[in-house]
């Protein structure tokens, strides 16, 4: 098996040892994305619907460098740390993705780094 590192200026840094997305026999597997804008190194915005628009908008741009595309998206978790906030979450959401949506699992955690409401991570096929 090959795998290869997918890096782009359009998304955070990887910010530990660990990749923003590693491609690996047609799979592409995207870390958790926090709501950091790339330009600015700063949260997107302080509500749960921007800090989601810019985790998913970080998806996608990761997803872009690999040569792929929401549409590919087969999978995804997201992370919440107030489960009360899914609707809102889920709005947004709902830009980003067409039937066939993708499989997904949403949990509430206890904290997720540097205070963001939300991480999103997903899987791609292509």
């Amino acid at each position: 098996m090959s795998k290869k590192a997918i890096v782009t200026d359009k998304a955070p840094a990887a910010v530990g040892p660990y990749s923003a997305a590693v491609s690996a026999n047609g799979s592409i597997n995207v870390s958790g994305q926090l709501p950091v804008d790339p330009a600015t190194g700063e949260f997107a915005g302080e509500d749960i619907k921007s800090q989601t628009r810019q985790s998913l908008t970080n998806i996608k741009n990761i997803l872009e460098a690999a040569g792929a595309s929401m549409a590919d998206v087969v999978e995804t978790t997201v992370l919440l740390s107030d489960i009360n906030e899914f609707g809102a979450m889920n709005e947004v959401y709902a830009e980003f993705f067409a039937d066939p949506y993708p499989a997904r699992a949403a949990f509430q955690v206890v904290a997720l780094p540097k205070g963001a409401k939300v991480e999103i991570k997903a899987v791609a096929r292509i």
